[in-house]
């Protein structure tokens, strides 16, 4: 076991554990390792802190609990990053953002692509779509 200083406190994890963003998340390619953190309190929201720059942490949803038709079906060569194939699981996570005022949003436009067999995880941008990297949670 290791541990690190996180906004949490301290923090023990399984380097075995760790969740792998091989190329880092978009605009933060230096993070690449993080823990999922234990939920507290039941809900669709949950945290993930980086290993590599302790100061960060983001909540993450799956965005079907919100956005019932919302799919994204990885490709192949998401899949080979992943390192899965076609039958074998993969779950789509949103980032969500709440703004001081409250007004929470997820990013529908960015989703992270998650193999639980591999531990490794992607985010990708949707090309030509409408979804919005804020796009507001339904009331």
């Amino acid at each position: 076991m290791e541990k690190i200083n996180t906004r949490f406190g301290e923090v023990e994890y399984d380097p075995e554990n760790l969740l792998h963003f091989p190329a880092g998340l978009i605009g933060l390619p230096n993070l690449r390792r993080f823990i999922v953190m234990p939920n507290k309190k039941s809900g669709p929201l949950f945290w993930i802190q980086s290993v590599d720059e302790p100061e960060m942490a983001f909540v993450l949803t799956d965005p079907t609990n919100f956005f019932l038709d919302y799919l994204v079906v990885p490709d192949p060569a998401e899949r080979q990053i992943l390192q899965i194939t076609e039958d074998e699981e993969c779950y789509t996570l949103t980032v969500v953002t709440v703004p001081p005022d409250q007004s929470i949003t997820i990013n529908l436009a960015a989703p992270i692509l998650f193999a639980p067999k591999t531990n490794r995880a992607i985010q990708i941008i949707l090309e030509g779509g409408s979804f919005s990297s804020k796009t507001p949670l339904p009331k």
